[in-house]
């Protein structure tokens, strides 16, 4: 799939960064990327490249510094690789689905935007497939079975664990009660599209 190798390549240049993480992170990417296509419907492909660009990113900077707090330089990451590779134009929607991925409720009113359907793919795979939001169950084992957790979910338990011995307060930086307003709401789609 041709996402799904931009997503790849995206990732092995990162691959010293993520270390004995890269095959839990890819498939944990790549999940995120088929759950967003199948919550758009037909939709999905009009977004599939930002889909596949964001899910590359979207939790990166865990690796990258080593931190919990690592939204900032996911995006950070992004939009330069999005400038480097003449995609600029998909910054911002890109940008907003890194920003508000762990929002623990969407905008009100909003169930089809890209970032939307990214945040909920993306709890999708962290609930293990508890929470589908009307996808079938099915569909989610079998996603999840095409793409084993590799280590994924137990690296995120030890980060944790660590972040609570340093900030008990403050375990989880990344999360959000709702998403960023931001005035650009929504994000300009790139032309043509």
């Amino acid at each position: 799939m041709e996402h799904e190798a931009l997503l790849d390549a995206i990732l092995a240049a990162h691959a010293a960064s993520l270390g004995a993480s890269f095959d839990g992170y890819r498939n944990h990417a790549r999940r995120v990327f088929r759950f967003c296509l199948a919550l758009a419907g037909p939709r999905a492909a009009d977004d599939a490249e930002a889909y596949a660009i964001a899910a590359a990113f979207h939790d990166l900077g865990l690796w990258t510094e080593d931190s919990l707090d690592y939204l900032p330089p996911s995006r950070t990451m992004a939009r330069a690789w999005l400038t480097d590779n003449g995609r600029a134009a998909l910054a911002p929607a890109v940008e907003d689905m890194i920003e508000n991925h762990h929002a623990l409720v969407g905008r009100p009113g909003d169930t089809r935007s890209p970032t939307e359907i990214f945040r909920r793919a993306d709890l999708v795979d962290l609930s293990f497939g508890l929470r589908r939001f009307g996808l079938a169950a099915a569909q989610v084992a079998a996603v999840r079975r095409d793409l084993p957790n590799a280590g994924f979910h137990a690296f995120l338990a030890r980060a944790f664990a660590r972040r609570l011995t340093v900030h008990p307060l403050n375990l989880a930086p990344m999360m959000k009660w709702r998403p960023a307003s931001f005035q650009s709401w929504p994000p300009a789609r790139p032309a043509g599209r």
